[in-house]
């Protein structure tokens, strides 16, 4: 019987660096041959255009496909299993598949789909990646009182939450064999231990976690896991379980905004920064046009904190353009956002 190919399936909340993580594992590919598979909530195709601009000869177009119809977990018969099958047929499969997940997409869904006849005897989930904003969860972002719910939790471990974004956080996590605590340039001794103790609530069972800042770990550390997680679906609990994991995603939205050229990109941001905390985003990101500048200016936002970064020319080929993506609660105003940033609704 042929070998069974590998497949890593990336997750983790908005903004936890999960698109960094797949750069530096590209760069420390090591000869691989590595296929990707790149599910957003938004509508720019953000994520998949950054892996693109990374600039390495081991980043081909036809190595990358993005499934845009909607978090993966919820479409995993009409879009996943036939982009999974179609880079099996192909006459130069990939070594390793990886996946990334949308940041409000639910990893045990996609995982059991690896059962489906389709690909259950060609492919294997060598491992879940849960990565997590070390910042965030310290801050308490994911639970309104995390005291409390942690022993609430202890006392009742089949719990449910009010707060949606926990309820993500703790599904992606339980679903993991390697959790990466990102962003720990971003906290001191105390937050690194105060996140590792929210994970390991959340956990459960014997977890591996590492430390890293931009998503710095190296492929030899995040492949060749071996955890036929498919076949380990029973401890890997979820909130959903008891609904067959059936879910959705109504809690929140997305959209696009289109900007002019963008002449100082620090005060963009300082209006970006005002706007989310006017209005309940989570997450902000896009691309912008620097009149002068050869180059595409990225622009990245979790919460208040925001990073800005020229990542490749613009090709002869490509109109530049300023657009950026918001994500956040359900009911945002749109256009008072987009007042606030000068932007085009």
């Amino acid at each position: 019987m042929a070998r069974k190919i590998p497949a890593t399936v990336v997750t983790g909340f908005l903004g936890a660096g999960k698109t960094s993580l797949i750069r530096h594992l590209i760069e420390s590919a090591g000869g691989r041959r590595l296929a990707f598979v790149i599910n957003e909530f938004g509508e720019l195709g953000m994520d998949r255009e950054i892996i693109r601009g990374c600039g390495l000869q081991d980043c081909k177009d036809e190595d990358i496909v993005e499934l845009a119809n909607g978090c993966i977990c919820c479409t995993v018969a009409d879009d996943f299993l036939p982009t999974v099958t179609r880079l099996l047929d192909r006459p130069d499969p990939p070594d390793h598949i990886v996946i990334e997940t949308s940041g409000l997409a639910l990893p045990k869904p996609l995982v059991q789909a690896f059962n489906w006849p389709e690909v259950k005897a060609r492919v294997t989930v060598d491992g879940v990646i849960a990565v997590v904003d070390s910042a965030a969860v310290a801050s308490g972002r994911f639970a309104d009182d995390p005291e409390k719910v942690a022993a609430q939790r202890a006392a009742d471990p089949n719990l449910d939450h009010d707060n949606p974004l926990e309820e993500v956080f703790e599904d992606q996590v339980a679903c993991a064999d390697l959790v990466v605590l990102n962003k720990s340039d971003l906290v001191d001794a105390a937050g690194a231990a105060d996140a590792k103790r929210l994970v390991a609530a959340a956990l459960g069972r014997g977890v591996k976690t590492v430390s890293a800042a931009h998503g710095r770990i190296d492929a030899a550390v995040l492949l060749g896991l071996a955890a036929a997680a498919e076949d380990d679906l029973a401890n890997r609990p979820s909130h959903h379980d008891a609904a067959g994991g059936e879910h959705d995603h109504d809690d929140f939205e997305s959209f696009a905004l289109e900007l002019e050229p963008v002449a100082d990109p620090a005060a963009l941001e300082a209006r970006l920064i005002q706007a989310v905390e006017a209005h309940d985003i989570l997450r902000i990101k896009g691309f912008l046009d620097v009149p002068g500048r050869p180059r595409r200016h990225v622009v990245q936002g979790v919460g208040a904190r925001f990073q800005r970064y020229y990542d490749r020319d613009w090709q002869t080929n490509e109109a530049r353009r300023s657009a950026v993506v918001i994500i956040g609660r359900k009911g945002l105003d749109r256009a008072a956002i987009a007042a606030m940033i000068g932007a085009e609704g």
